[in-house]
């Protein structure tokens, strides 16, 4: 079952992503302070590009040992476009969701700055209705939620009848123009962003998701408990090809299943403030790593280190500890360094007082 319902951890990924590059973006605004492009886009790529892009050297200097097919050209990663009409099994195919919240992270800054363009022309114009101008401007950033989430969901629908079925050997053509395609799965930042905006628009809302975290948590869990079971029962059916539903509609769904969580680990009264897993903080400081470097780890396990026949157990266990101990180094060789420039160099989003 995990290696038919794993692909699900990207949906947390995605929601995740939403929630922190907007909490930021947000609490600036709430506090009448926008955000600098240049400082936005500085951190997120001494964040994110420079382990990255070691591995993706690793990649191209030693291709056998990394395994996979014939990658695409080196600008696709370096624009991080890798992932349109990717072909699965290619080399460092994985990064296609780093290639789409890097893509997410580049426009979502500049649609706020906008909307904060705009929002300074309003208020000079309309300086005694500055409550009317605050809610126009969210029920159009609600209105425009709802369109992105329209158009991932129209796409997919639309892009399923001509990829989803197996007939005519169709499905060869799903991950590259629906699993991997952005327009597809962009919506699913849109769970953490609306996490985002009612934590710092919305206090009364806020404050009712604080008191019922064991709430949100219940519900969430049963959400992604039959979120779950959909995928596993009708994500992709032998002989028939890939659900409609679960094309149309699964994808957004799983995301706002996770949405719940995040929103219910936010509140104090959810289970999340009392459970504690033990190692759980520092695989979440090395994870990043960990998923650039896994894959390539498993195909060298598996074909050229001869610990394929150790049985799928023992080799899942040595690819697991081995990908553990390779994120922690490149976490504190590569990512923690530069994460401290970062801070030295852009400590802030903020820009200017409103």
């Amino acid at each position: 079952w995990l290696s038919t319902a794993g692909w699900v951890g990207v949906d947390l990924f995605f929601v995740l992503s939403g929630y922190l590059i907007g909490n930021q973006v947000f609490a600036c605004w709430a506090q009448g302070q926008a955000i600098s492009l240049p400082a936005c886009y500085a951190r997120r790529a001494l964040r994110t590009w420079p382990v990255c892009w070691l591995v993706l050297a690793a990649f191209f200097v030693f291709p056998t040992a990394m395994g996979g097919k014939t990658p695409p050209p080196l600008w696709a990663f370096l624009s991080f476009t890798q992932n349109y009409q990717l072909q699965p099994g290619t080399a460092f195919s994985h990064a296609w969701s780093l290639c789409i919240e890097e893509q997410f992270y580049a426009v979502f800054p500049l649609i706020v700055l906008a909307a904060w363009a705009v929002r300074r022309v309003l208020k000079r114009r309309y300086a005694d209705q500055a409550h009317q101008v605050r809610r126009i401007g969210l029920g159009l950033a609600w209105g425009l939620m709802a369109l992105l989430l329209t158009v991932g969901i129209t796409a997919r629908t639309l892009l399923w009848g001509h990829y989803g079925l197996e007939a005519g050997d169709a499905v060869r053509g799903y991950y590259p123009h629906i699993y991997y395609a952005t327009l597809c799965r962009f919506d699913e930042f849109l769970p953490g962003l609306v996490v985002a905006l009612l934590k710092n628009f919305y206090p009364v809302q806020w404050q009712r998701v604080h008191r019922s975290g064991l709430g949100f948590f219940s519900v969430g869990v049963l959400a992604c408990a039959a979120m779950l079971y959909g995928v596993l029962q009708h994500y992709y059916v032998d002989g028939y090809g890939y659900g409609f539903w679960m094309t149309a509609l699964g994808y957004s769904l799983v995301a706002w299943a996770f949405a719940m969580l995040v929103a219910s680990a936010l509140a104090p009264r959810s289970p999340w403030h009392w459970l504690r897993v033990p190692g759980a903080h520092h695989l979440a400081l090395w994870s990043y790593s960990i998923y650039l470097i896994h894959k390539p780890l498993a195909f060298y396990i598996h074909g050229r280190a001869g610990m394929g026949s150790l049985g799928p157990g023992l080799e899942l266990a040595a690819v697991a500890l081995g990908s553990v101990a390779l994120g922690a180094l490149l976490y504190y060789a590569v990512e923690l360094p530069f994460m401290r420039v970062r801070d030295r160099w852009f400590p802030a989003l903020v820009s200017q007082a409103a």
